[in-house]
């Protein structure tokens, strides 16, 4: 591990403490704004609740795991198709989402009491890294469709040009600059592909795509406002599989963090309480209506680049970002951002999702020549990206659905633990007499 220039316990002196919590607020703006863009709910809402959801999270781990929650991507699925059946809405989504967190409280109380070991084999890298690929690959049909015809169903050429411009901006960024404005290529994607879009309005008006009226409207200051969640046994079993494969993510990211900081954090302060702060947090954003939160890869990046893992960072962290969430003419001016921007940067975002959960599988050593893991793979990936799905009526006009990431997070879990053991998984000793057992025949 390399040299630690500011301990998780450490706190930085102020004119460095300030723009080291800025940059951790750059690295995640992009994707927690993206979420609630994509699902229809308040980014401004999606700010406060990240920021909220991170000191809560703080706080139940005791200040010992410097980690930035922000809003996840594994339930865009089921929140845009809970908020837009005719048969429930937006609150019945938020209820689902609630009950996560409570999911999420119930399971680490069970890690607390048994441990962690029947985690690991319900969850193994294999069944992981296959859930995570899915989530990403599931979601490139929604970038390209924002990118061709900015979610309207009719392909624009002058939409594609701002996406792939936006995009380009991105990688071009990740690849060529240093430093801090090397873990923030998403945000100067978005903003790069912005000013494109405005200058392409200018030479051409029949394209032009943004509209400042919106910001002139907003008040400059506001409160996100709470909502009251409702309940049914559909959505909300819809969004505990689906919790699954968040579950697995947190696990991964959770593993990741200890390594990059050095210290051990399923043990200290314990996985049950990071999970439990993980759940608390999404709880409290489906109160005030916002997206489930999630920890973040993206600010685990930045502390293993600069080497500061310093809690007090990540806290100045949530409260800019809580202070952001206030300042309404700020939420006005991110849904001026063009569909085909979002589209750019999506098609990278995703793919990154989807290129963690490779990294998740070829880290964890998982051998596919194993036919057993080749088959579990093949079925998660099949059925999550093909739309795989069990539907049947529950009710009058009322259906129970599963589908995507949450059927293939099922059968892969089910899978895992009715197939066979192979002869390699097995003990050395009981492969030895097996071996010696066949060359005897």
């Amino acid at each position: 591990m390399s040299e630690v220039r500011i301990d998780v316990h450490d706190k930085p002196v102020l004119k460095e403490w300030i723009p080291l919590s800025i940059q951790h607020v750059f690295a995640m703006f992009g994707a927690t704004v993206l979420v609630p863009m994509l699902t229809g709910l308040s980014p401004a809402v999606a700010l406060f609740t990240s920021g909220v959801g991170t000191l809560v999270y703080i706080l139940i781990t005791k200040g010992k795991v410097p980690a930035y929650l922000g809003s996840s991507f594994a339930f865009i699925a089921p929140l845009i198709a809970i908020s837009n059946s005719p048969d429930f809405g937006l609150a019945y989504a938020l209820g689902g989402a609630f009950c996560v967190g409570l999911f999420y409280c119930l399971i680490s109380l069970i890690i607390s009491r048994f441990g962690i070991g029947w985690v690991d084999r319900l969850l193994p890298p294999v069944v992981i890294g296959s859930i995570i690929i899915v989530i990403g690959l599931k979601l490139a049909p929604t970038a390209m469709d924002m990118a061709m015809t900015g979610g309207s169903g009719n392909y624009s050429l002058a939409y594609f040009s701002i996406a792939v411009v936006t995009l380009s901006i991105a990688v071009i960024s990740s690849i060529v600059l240093k430093g801090f404005f090397n873990v923030i290529p998403i945000l100067i994607g978005i903003v790069g592909g912005y000013v494109f879009t405005l200058v392409m309005g200018l030479v051409f008006p029949a394209f032009k795509l943004i509209d400042f009226a919106i910001v002139g409207d907003a008040a400059w200051f506001g409160v996100a406002k709470p909502v009251i969640p409702k309940f049914h046994w559909v959505p909300i079993l819809t969004f505990l599989i689906v919790s699954l494969a968040t579950i697995a993510e947190h696990l991964g990211d959770t593993l990741v963090l200890s390594k990059v900081v050095g210290r051990d954090f399923y043990k200290d302060p314990g996985l049950h309480r990071t999970l439990a702060g993980d759940g608390v947090a999404t709880s409290i954003a489906a109160l005030f209506g916002g997206p489930p939160n999630t920890t973040y890869g993206e600010n685990i990046g930045v502390m293993a680049i600069t080497r500061v893992y310093s809690i007090w960072v990540i806290g100045g962290a949530a409260v800019t970002a809580i202070i952001l969430s206030f300042i309404q003419k700020f939420g006005a001016l991110i849904q001026t951002i063009p569909v085909p921007v979002m589209g750019g940067v999506s098609m990278m975002l995703f793919g990154i999702i989807a290129s963690a959960g490779i990294r998740t599988v070829v880290e964890s050593g998982v051998n596919y020549g194993e036919k057993r893991h080749l088959t579990i793979s093949s079925v998660i990936l099949v059925i999550g990206i093909g739309g795989g799905m069990i539907k049947f009526p529950i009710g009058s006009g009322l259906n129970f659905e599963l589908s995507g990431v949450a059927l293939a997070a099922v059968v892969g879990i089910l899978l895992n633990l009715v197939l066979p053991k192979s002869l390699d998984d097995l003990p050395e000793e009981t492969a030895e007499e097996m071996i010696e057992d066949e060359l005897s025949k």
